[in-house]
């Protein structure tokens, strides 16, 4: 039976891996700081369901402290942890991502050469790529992110790949391109819009709304973590998840407004500091070297997390 450790195991993306990893019929150990940047209730009720499964083990624990002897056994590294946001990561906030999405992911990699972990997956970000020069982008492309956040997720990338060449740790980073879902952070605009629908509250929208974004729904970014963790490729992979369109703030807006049949009331705002106008991937190399391509359209997408919403009223 292969042992995973899914870091972040209680977060949107991470309790989703660490739910198909166990119904697969592998043990799983779950760590996560359950850190307050969002509701740590959310959080904790993740947890509790995980809890209950008997071949998962969970850790309530900070990466950066805790001792890496839970690496023990460990056959693949599913890396979900870290700290999330643009508009967050600025000024005194910055050290908060340097530990938690740079140092942490660090210690990480070098406990796993040392243990002789057999894959390492990476959830990188479509951050790093900041204001493209070129749609959609790809791969072999210069990144140059916007945010401080950005710059994190890409040294950690960075980090990736040179204890692949260096040392020979089987490491694949997955760019993951705005991810929704249930279970989706409340920051997070996706969230926010359900909300704003479900409630008759209004929805800060900052900038035009003619923002595009490519939309990725988070089933489609669990598989595409479990197809990283089997795939034969060579160390320092990176590869970007997408979902293979684009769509504007608006066009979500009026999508939402479709699903849930409510009308949203918005509140314009100035666009915010390290917020690109557009993300757009090709997924070809995903689809090459890891057999993977995005399956979930938006409206579809949308729907599940509207049923996860009402199911939490």
């Amino acid at each position: 039976m292969t042992t995973a450790l899914v870091t972040g195991c209680a977060g949107f993306v991470g309790s989703h891996v660490c739910d198909l990893l166990l119904e697969r019929g592998e043990h799983v150990r779950g760590v996560d700081a359950l850190t307050d940047y969002y509701d740590v209730g959310q959080k904790r009720e993740s947890l509790s369901e995980l809890t209950a499964h008997p071949r998962f083990d969970g850790i309530v624990a900070d990466i950066v402290e805790m001792s890496l002897d839970v690496l023990d056994g460990v056959d693949v590294i599913y890396h979900q942890a870290g700290q999330p946001g643009v508009r967050s990561s600025w000024r005194d906030q910055f050290d908060e991502y340097l530990n938690r999405n740079v140092l942490a992911t660090q210690r990480l990699l070098e406990a796993a050469v040392q243990r002789g972990v057999e894959r390492f997956v990476y959830a990188s970000s479509s951050s790093l790529y900041g204001n493209a020069e070129r749609y959609p982008v790809d791969e072999s492309m210069r990144p140059q992110p916007f945010s401080p956040y950005g710059v994190t997720k890409l040294a950690a990338e960075h980090l990736c790949s040179l204890y692949g060449t260096n040392f020979g740790l089987s490491t694949v980073s997955l760019r993951y391109f705005t991810v929704y879902g249930p279970r989706q952070r409340p920051d997070m605009a996706t969230y926010r819009l359900f909300e704003a629908a479900l409630n008759g509250t209004p929805f800060p929208l900052f900038g035009s709304g003619e923002q595009l974004r490519d939309f990725t729904y988070v089933g489609d970014v669990v598989r595409a973590n479990l197809c990283a963790a089997s795939a034969d490729v060579a160390p320092g992979l990176v590869v970007n998840i997408a979902g293979g369109g684009q769509c504007s703030m608006l066009e979500l807006i009026a999508m939402v407004e479709d699903v849930t049949g409510r009308s949203i009331d918005l509140d314009r705002q100035q666009p915010e500091r390290g917020d690109v106008g557009r993300t757009g991937a090709s997924t070809d190399r995903a689809r090459e070297a890891i057999g993977w391509v995005p399956e979930v359209e938006l409206v579809e997408g949308l729907r599940l997390q509207h049923e996860w919403h009402l199911s939490r009223r």
